[in-house]
């Protein structure tokens, strides 16, 4: 697979993946976005910190959002065992 080159906070890379171009642009878009709105922020933060300060935000988002499956498919769980049982009850 061919490299891809992105931009990402005015630096250019050459990323190698397993991803279409399509996807590793997308990536690099989100990257960019969480990076300005730290930005914007955060006036005066060195690109150093700007950067952890991004990559702490999309941690958290991620984490957030694991939490929020997690508490989806237990939620679904629950209820297809209660299914289960009221179809038990009725059938047999």
């Amino acid at each position: 697979m061919e490299p891809v080159k992105v931009t990402i906070h005015n630096n250019e890379y050459l990323i190698k993946s397993e991803c279409a171009t399509e996807e590793i642009q997308k990536i690099a878009e989100f990257i960019n976005s969480k990076l300005n709105e730290v930005e914007e922020k955060s006036q005066g933060l060195s690109e150093k910190k700007m950067l952890i300060l991004a990559a702490m935000n999309i941690a958290s988002e991620y984490l957030q959002f694991l939490k929020e499956r997690d508490e989806m498919l237990a939620n679904i769980r629950q209820r297809t065992e209660m299914l289960i049982y009221h179809i038990d009850s009725v059938i047999g």
